[in-house]
């Protein structure tokens, strides 16, 4: 996988009608971005993988490494741990081929009841932030994009439209 690009070169060739393409995944491959060849850009591979790098199938795919989840990571306030993940995430993302992993989760938790709080760090918006930082450092030494995901309030609760704007500012945006 090279990792020599040249997006400015590339950009000024897209039209609009480019841009807006690649917004979108690629009809014929899962996990993909569509080429556009007359601007020199190819195909983006991406994987989910919190915890490891799924690859470009849901169901028997090539395995996978399955570190410890998001949450267990956080708990052990560990940085230079986060950083040894995510170089390893980002190993295992080149050997398959993947561009870009979306991951890590950095929506901080607000209540147990939501499913996927384990692909969270934590419910400290600070250990949060800075364990994805690691993380994300890791995964991008191997020059492999990381990509946050589950953004900033994307649970639910219902007494939090009152508040919101003390919550954004004091508690949820800090990991960003």
């Amino acid at each position: 996988m090279s990792t020599e690009f040249n997006v400015e070169a590339a950009f000024a060739k897209l039209t609009t009608q480019h841009k807006i393409r690649l917004l979108s995944g690629c009809d014929s491959e899962w996990w993909h971005t569509e080429a556009i060849p007359e601007a020199g850009v190819p195909p983006v591979r991406m994987s989910d993988g919190p915890n490891g790098v799924r690859g470009t199938q849901f169901f028997n795919g090539v395995p996978s490494s399955c570190f410890p989840s998001s949450i267990g990571l956080g708990s052990s306030f560990d940085n230079e741990l986060a950083l040894t993940v995510g170089k390893a995430l980002g190993d295992e993302a080149r050997v398959k081929g993947c561009h870009i992993l979306l991951a890590p989760t950095v929506n901080t938790q607000r209540s147990p009841l939501d499913g996927r709080g384990f692909e969270s760090f934590s419910e400290d918006p600070h250990l949060n932030g800075t364990i994805a930082a690691s993380y994300i450092n890791g995964v991008q030494s191997k020059g492999v994009g990381a990509t946050i995901k589950h953004f900033v309030a994307s649970d639910q609760d219902l007494n939090s439209a009152k508040n919101i704007f003390l919550s954004l500012s004091v508690y949820l945006l800090l990991p960003f």
